[in-house]
């Protein structure tokens, strides 16, 4: 199990918007901006499936995902590496889609992405990028 320093979850916590990376099993790549995320624990993240097609699509055949976030202010960034699991019913589900519903009719929450998190890089430019972190 990861541990995650306070700085990368302040970090996580305030980016608004990530790419989130996908790959079909053929190793077709696909990248996409997830916003409907939330980091649930340590080893743990919550997308919402709203609009994705390519990445759902992905996800199925390959089930191993990357997220980066980066802080504007500080200039840090960080990659997350993990494996998923896609939820249409149980109570996560219908705790983050109940979440997500009430910040708009046009959210249609389809599904629940679970990333367990199984490595963390540091992307900040400089000496330590590309170190494992976690």
């Amino acid at each position: 199990m990861v541990a995650l320093s306070s700085e990368i979850k302040e970090i996580f916590t305030k980016t608004k918007v990530m790419p989130m990376a996908t790959a079909s099993k053929a190793g077709i790549p696909n990248v996409a901006p997830m916003a409907s995320i939330l980091l649930v624990n340590d080893d743990t993240v919550w997308i919402m499936d709203n609009y994705m097609v390519k990445t759902l699509e992905n996800l199925k055949e390959n089930p191993v995902v990357a997220l980066y976030f980066y802080d504007q202010d500080t200039k840090r960034c960080f990659q997350i590496k993990g494996s998923t699991e896609i939820k249409t019913s149980g109570p996560d589900y219908e705790k983050f889609r109940d979440q997500v519903k009430a910040k708009g009719h046009k959210y249609p929450a389809k599904s629940l992405i679970v990333i367990k998190i199984t490595d963390v890089f540091e992307c900040t430019p400089g000496k330590d990028a590309g170190k494992k972190v976690l």
